[in-house]
């Protein structure tokens, strides 16, 4: 009976601990995922910071020029 209930509990370890390999492989997966998606957001965010700075340095430069030509023609509006 001893020699039953031995072998009955080293199956249940054996089976758990075919599981628990079994999650840490699963895990190990979603984490190299989880990075890889990470890497590639934040390669989003970069690029669409840097669109933005792009546009925003444009803008000012287009104010810059508007500016200039309102002084040559002396259009200039002041404030209500």
């Amino acid at each position: 009976m001893t020699n039953t209930t031995y072998n009955l509990v080293l199956d249940h370890l054996c089976a758990i601990r075919a599981d628990v390999a079994s999650i840490k492989s699963d895990s190990k997966e979603m984490t190299s995922r989880m990075t890889a998606l990470e890497i590639a957001v934040a390669g989003f965010a970069s690029s669409e910071m840097n669109h933005f700075a792009s546009l925003a340095g444009r803008s000012d430069r287009t104010d810059d020029r508007l500016d200039r030509i309102e002084r040559r023609l002396e259009i200039i509006l002041t404030p209500n």
